[in-house]
């Protein structure tokens, strides 16, 4: 696993004070906004400024005056008008927002969400047939469709018009359409290129309504706009700001009947929305359709009128999400396992993993989560017979996309962008594609790549006080752009760890200066915590306000976390001492104290090892087990990393386990060994006895 990297802003003490004292924030709040450059009043105030008059004229993107002719034109001649739109919430929300306008306007209307599991992604030619058939004559697409050039051509050729309206990058040549509505078209003037699919739907409507006030339309549309800009995880910066603060303003009372009934399943519709309560909450069950393939019923909750049927739709998404996330963490414990046996899995610069019959529409989430844990590329396959379905995901610094284009020979086909893609693999070709990809990793990436975690500022306990984290929603929206702010706080004691939700995640008692918090670290269960109570931590986190039957509290959700520094010098300094004795150079008796076991100490390892091994096999850091080791042992207190690997080389010596210490991750087997070891008659613990005597 490796080690993420912590890069500190720089701190702005005397620009914080200002703006603190100029604006009316909390300090905290204050050094956050210097720490991002915004280190003015000037600037924080036009950051922090979310006005209607932002929005920029839709007339200004390319061909959206022939795209409100087209459908202007369609609703007067009472032609029937498709929408054609995506499985994930941008998709869905983007076709759910165009088709409440029409409906509004009386066109004759209807839409087309393709199926994830078996149609794939964007426009494909038997939709396009079938909609032509039930008599649609007009086909709009949103959040899709701007590379569908042979699609483009069959609808053209059966006489269906096509308006392509999306947001995902351009080719150079563009689709033979009637009007492609695009920000990031290679010829676009628009002054903003990260909207949403849903974003540039809404600003279509925008154009059709071009005679009614900006404020009027963000009131009617922009709490679905937010949902579906949010979860796409689009830039919450500029236009993108303006549309998400109006609509998480009005997602509390909204007129939408699904979001209502969503919201309430989930315990949203008695407190202010968030994005990060739209990101990880509502999201997730919205999305949760589409990849089990149904996005219809996540397009029917947002569409219905019917209170009743509203709340039985929500109730059905979170069902699904349910089941979404029993598949993610089968396949995802399955893949722990897999690397528990195989420890060598993690060690390469990429990660391709395959099994059968694993679910497609979640591979790409475990795929994210393994990325995120061992820093490296991840892709998995889902085997069906002798082919496999494969989704990855990368990190920043490795293009994914090139290193399959490199190897689209052994591929059957490809598609995505640098830090995610989907694949087709014949089963005799994956192991040659994984040799592949870790080949052009290490020819490609002269340096090592080190995900990196950006630390607005370093705090102590007394700045987290309720007025000054709750002043930092001055600061909304969170999220790609403006991101949640995070903070240091170095040697933090656990006093105590706590598994939740069935050990997939923890809960830290932390203290510091006579100061108590709770701290949540997601994804990160007790089993496989490195940490054990007692142990002095640096940490990066978020700080959030947690409300529990009328009382608040502060409370952290940890985004990177490590022992303390001083730690960290302490095991460096035994590592090193150890190193120099194996190496064969010589010591003096205060370094052979520091290495020389005790029987007890001895005794303590060999229990814990024979304990905790599955299947004679024990993975773990070696800074992690000998404060386990000292944790659970009394007798064990001097315990440190340098004497426990002179243990577990007596024990090597013996024949009692054999290890190997890779990247500071210990594999243990536990020997078939018979009868009682002279661990006296070990030549490591002699060569240290006589150091010590003289």
């Amino acid at each position: 696993m490796k080690k993420k990297k912590w890069l500190l802003a720089a701190d702005h003490n005397a620009c914080a004070d200002q703006l603190a004292g100029e604006l009316g924030l909390s300090r905290l709040t204050a050094r956050v906004l210097a720490a991002r450059g915004f280190d003015t009043p000037e600037k924080a105030r036009a950051f922090m400024t979310q006005s209607a008059e932002g929005i920029h004229d839709p007339f200004l993107l390319k061909d959206m005056d022939k795209a409100v002719a087209e459908i202007q034109s369609a609703i007067q001649h009472h032609v029937k008008i498709a929408v054609y739109g995506d499985y994930d919430v941008d998709g869905v929300t983007a076709t759910c927002i165009m088709i409440q306008y029409l409906r509004k306007m009386g066109a004759d209307c209807t839409y087309y969400i393709p199926d994830r599991l078996g149609e794939g992604y964007g426009l494909n030619t038997a939709a396009i047939k079938t909609l032509y058939d039930e008599g649609c004559r007009l086909l709009i697409t949103v959040d899709s469709g701007i590379t569908a050039e042979e699609e483009a051509d069959y609808a053209r050729e059966l006489g269906l018009r096509l308006i392509i309206t999306d947001h995902h990058e351009c080719k150079e040549k563009l689709p033979a359409a009637a009007a492609v509505v695009n920000p990031r078209r290679v010829d676009s003037e628009y002054p903003f290129r990260e909207l949403a699919g849903v974003g540039v739907a809404f600003k279509v409507i925008c154009a059709l309504e071009k005679d009614r006030p900006i404020r009027e339309l963000l009131q009617e549309y922009a709490d679905v706009v937010a949902v579906g800009t949010i979860a796409d995880v689009m830039p919450l910066v500029g236009e993108n700001r303006i549309i998400v603060s109006f609509g998480l303003q009005y997602l509390q009372n909204t007129q939408n009947h699904g979001l209502r009934s969503l919201m309430q399943k989930l315990g949203l519709d008695t407190k202010p929305v968030t994005s990060n309560a739209v990101s990880f909450t509502m999201a997730p069950r919205i999305n949760a359709a589409g990849r089990l393939g149904g996005a219809s019923s996540a397009a029917r909750m947002f569409l219905t009128d019917d209170p009743a049927e509203a709340a039985a739709l929500a109730e059905h998404l979170c069902s699904l999400n349910h089941r979404r996330q029993e598949e993610e963490n089968g396949i995802y414990e399955q893949v722990m396992a897999r690397i528990k046996a195989q420890p060598e899995l993690t060690r390469g610069k990429t990660m391709l993993l395959w099994g059968d019959d694993w679910h497609n529409g979640v591979i790409g989430i475990v795929s994210s989560r393994l990325s995120d844990r061992y820093g490296v590329p991840c892709l998995l396959v889902s085997m069906n017979g002798d082919v496999g379905k494969g989704s990855g995901r990368s990190i920043k610094g490795f293009n994914l996309y090139a290193a399959l284009e490199k190897n689209a020979h052994l591929l059957e086909k490809y598609g995505g962008h640098e830090l995610a893609v989907g694949f087709t693999v014949k089963r005799e070709n994956a192991e040659a594609l994984r040799q592949a990809l870790e080949d052009y990793a290490r020819k490609t990436q002269t340096e090592e790549i080190v995900p990196c975690v950006n630390v607005d500022c370093a705090v102590e306990p007394q700045e987290l006080t309720l007025r000054e984290v709750r002043g930092l929603a001055a600061l909304e929206p969170f999220g790609m752009g403006n991101p949640q702010p995070v903070f240091l706080m170095q040697d933090v004691r656990i006093e105590e760890i706590t598994p939740m939700s069935h050990d997939r995640h923890i809960k830290l008692h932390l203290s510091k200066q006579g100061r108590s918090f709770y701290a949540f670290v997601f994804g990160m269960g007790a089993k496989s915590c490195r940490f054990v109570k007692g142990d002095l931590l640096d940490i990066v986190f978020s700080a959030e306000i947690n409300s529990y039957r009328g009382s608040e509290n502060v409370q952290l959700v940890i985004k990177d976390v490590r022992w303390a520094r001083k730690e960290e010098q302490a095991d460096r300094q035994a590592r090193e001492t150890y190193q120099t004795f194996t190496g064969g150079r010589p010591i003096d008796r205060e370094a052979a104290a520091m290495l020389t076991p005790t029987r007890e100490e001895l005794v303590a390892v060999f229990r814990h090892v024979k304990a905790n091994a599955e299947g004679g096999l024990l993975s773990v850091p070696a800074a992690t087990l000998y404060r386990q080791v000292r944790y659970e042992a009394k007798a064990c207190g001097r315990m440190n990393v340098g004497k426990l690997l002179v243990c577990l080389d007596i024990f090597q010596e013996c024949g009692i386990f054999s290890y190997e210490n890779s990247d500071e991750e210990l594999c243990i087997r536990v020997m078939n060994y018979q009868g009682k070891a002279d661990i006296s008659g070990s030549s490591v613990l002699k060569k240290l006895m006589a150091v010590l005597k003289g």
